[in-house]
């Protein structure tokens, strides 16, 4: 692995599952069901701990968002 031009700060921010599962007010293993089910966000394991980078997080929660408005269409507004 080549780490001659990176820097810490190039380095994206990372969350683990039990930050994760506290910044959405859910329990880990609601996570950790996701995941199971193909409807979770994609991480990567650093030893037995699971990770996520920002950008998958913010990817999931827009697809969690649009998976949701397709479900439950808000009524449309005629405008005059």
């Amino acid at each position: 692995m080549d780490t001659t031009h990176s820097s810490p700060e190039d380095l994206e921010s990372v969350l683990t599952l039990s930050e994760l599962a506290e910044r959405l007010h859910v329990p880990a293993q609601t996570l950790y069901d996701l995941r199971s089910h193909g409807r979770g966000p994609r991480g990567f394991r650093v030893g037995r701990e699971l990770r996520f980078r920002s950008s998958e997080i913010e990817a999931w929660l827009a697809w969690l968002e649009a998976d949701d408005a397709a479900r439950h269409p808000s009524p449309r507004r005629d405008s005059a």
